[in-house]
């Protein structure tokens, strides 16, 4: 199994990032023999991943990482960068690789004090002697005070730094940024590709990946969730029988709050998780007395914390209303195509029996319309309008037709 297993229906990509592997080791051997390293190489120092949601770029960036922590002995056999099995590709998967940080958020934008932080991280040569990594998976989140303070830092890299920045589109990253990085566009992997993985890997049965994969269009965190978590396959039941609910007034703004509540109760879930054992973990530091009583000049730390957890809670109630929005979305697409009478395999094959019904009921033009009121809908929470009202509109919308 090598490190480039998990890249799913990639090919291209998998190539150019295994052949920039293969001359990022050439390069490491040459200068550790006093050697001159190759004069053209397809390795460099800032690589820029986009694609959909769900076309693995996280996946793809980590892939390479390890890659290029590779220490197998097959590789002066001539053997691949990537192995899998050597301890820099081990370390490197799993996240406890030394010269490999991995930088993700949970809050709604990465602001200037981290991004000065993890300059600094980048400016420090690599302890194996290989690479030193840094992985952004989230680069669309970066304010534009940040994006300044990271261009210093990828114009001028370190000379055995890399960044590997992952974001939706090019368009999401400052135009300063991604003129200085190699770009790297994936696709959305094919249906039958993610359920193969899924059998492979997390040993789902091959009729539930079927269904999971065709359900989320390809998206592979989303299969594996649906596939795996009790609690994700009613609520994605919940949302696409609100189509059903939209028939008068009062069904829409009872079909409104509900999603709303769902979304709400998703996010206190993962407060209930983590907040509580967060605040724990920097009380002891700070030295809580017993009965936990603070130290004197601590309250600023707590309320950093707390303002933190807020503002996670705020974005993880709008990435589940925006992963229900997109189930919506695909039921109204497969309710387009039956419609249409076209042979594009449904989505949702498993509601066919709303979807006829929705679709005999309605128009092409209508089911456009209401695709169009869950845009908007996605748009107005994008523009911090509150949830409630922006469903409640997208809901009477979807009765208008």
């Amino acid at each position: 199994m090598t490190v480039w297993d998990d890249v799913v229906g990639q090919e291209r990509v998998q190539a150019q990032l295994s052949a920039a592997a293969r001359d990022a080791d050439l390069r490491v051997t040459a200068e550790a023999l006093g050697e001159r390293p190759p004069a053209v190489s397809k390795m460099t120092h800032a690589w820029l991943f986009t694609g959909p949601p769900g076309s693995g770029r996280s996946t793809a960036a980590r892939a390479f990482a390890a890659a290029l922590q590779c220490v197998s002995p097959d590789r002066a056999l001539g053997g691949e960068p990537g192995c899998g099995f050597c301890d820099g590709c081990h370390t490197a998967l799993i996240g406890t690789h030394a010269d490999v940080d991995v930088i993700r958020t949970d809050l709604l934008s990465i602001g200037v004090k981290d991004t000065r932080e993890l300059v600094r991280r980048a400016q420090l040569s690599p302890a194996g002697r290989r690479w030193q990594v840094i992985i952004l998976e989230d680069a669309d989140r970066l304010t534009e005070g940040a994006g300044n303070v990271l261009l210093k830092a990828v114009e001028e890299p370190a000379p055995r730094t890399v960044w590997l920045l992952c974001a939706p589109s090019l368009e999401d990253v400052l135009p300063t940024i991604r003129s200085r990085c190699r770009h790297l566009t994936l696709r959305t992997p094919p249906v039958a590709a993610v359920a193969d993985v899924l059998i492979r890997r997390d040993g789902i049965e091959p009729d539930v990946a079927a269904t999971v994969a065709r359900a989320t269009q390809g998206h592979i965190g989303r299969a594996r969730r649906l596939a795996t978590d009790e609690r994700a396959r009613a609520r994605r039941a919940t949302v696409l029988k609100l189509p059903l609910r939209v028939e008068d007034i009062g069904g829409c703004l009872r079909a409104a709050q509900e999603l709303v509540d769902a979304a709400a109760d998703d996010a206190k879930q993962v407060a209930d998780e983590i907040d509580g054992k967060e605040t724990e973990n920097l009380k002891a530091a700070l030295g809580a007395g017993p009965g936990g009583r603070m130290p004197r000049g601590t309250a600023g730390a707590m309320k950093e914390l707390e303002d933190r957890q807020k503002r996670r809670k705020t974005r993880t109630q709008r990435d589940s209303l925006d992963l229900a929005l997109t189930d919506l979305t695909g039921f109204y697409r497969d309710v387009l195509a039956l419609q249409l009478g076209s042979e594009v395999a449904l989505a949702n094959d498993d509601v066919r029996d709303a979807l006829n019904r929705i679709a005999r009921a309605s128009t092409p033009e209508g089911t456009l319309r209401r695709i169009e009121a869950v845009v908007s809908c996605r748009e107005a929470l994008d523009s911090n309008v509150a949830p409630l009202l922006a469903v409640e509109a997208m809901a009477v919308a979807l009765r208008a037709g």
